[in-house]
């Protein structure tokens, strides 16, 4: 049986779970959230509890379990708590402002990038820490417009100037050597 998959969800207070064969609507204080899962796995709601069940260890069974699992685990928390990820701008006259709701990056470029988060997606920027936080509550979402945002000036080896995650590691190279 599936590690992931086997383990119960807890339904916080404040949050609905609505349960239709292999369709799903959770709603929180944040928002709502609606998904179709895999038709295969059945999903069931007692005592605030949901347990995702699959019908066989087929592999295709065994490999869409903890899937499912995670998928609605990610909307409870979602509609709960929220997601949010952070992003860091290092160089030299790198800054990132918010301008109405828009994000507005000036990065190197002869001009100011501007970013229009989606329905449900809001940003924050601190200007001393130079950060970029992007919050939201559907997980995959909030994923993507994060990289989307570093793939606008990905960090470079050599000096580290770019847009990178608060928690990545940048590889550094050394760069020329001097002439002897």
């Amino acid at each position: 049986m599936s590690r992931v998959g086997r383990l119960p969800i807890q339904v916080p207070p404040r949050v609905e779970v609505e349960i239709k064969g292999s369709f799903i609507r959770v709603k929180g204080p944040k928002g709502t959230l609606e998904s179709e899962l895999p038709a295969d796995m059945s999903v069931t709601l007692e005592n605030g509890v949901i347990q995702v069940t699959r019908p066989s260890d087929e592999r295709g069974h065994r490999s869409l379990h903890g899937t499912a699992r995670a998928l609605v685990n990610n909307m409870v928390v979602g509609v709960s708590t929220g997601f949010e990820k952070s992003l860091e701008i290092n160089g030299v006259g790198y800054r990132a402002e918010i301008n109405g709701k828009n994000l507005m990056l000036n990065v190197g470029y002869s001009h100011p990038v501007v970013v229009e988060p989606p329905q449900g997606i809001s940003f924050e920027v601190d200007s001393k820490t130079r950060q970029i936080k992007i919050l939201g509550i559907d997980k995959q979402q909030v994923g993507q417009i994060a990289a989307n945002i570093r793939k606008v000036r990905p960090p470079e080896p050599y000096l580290g100037k770019g847009i990178k995650y608060v928690d990545e590691k940048i590889r550094r190279k050394a760069g020329k050597s001097g002439k002897a």
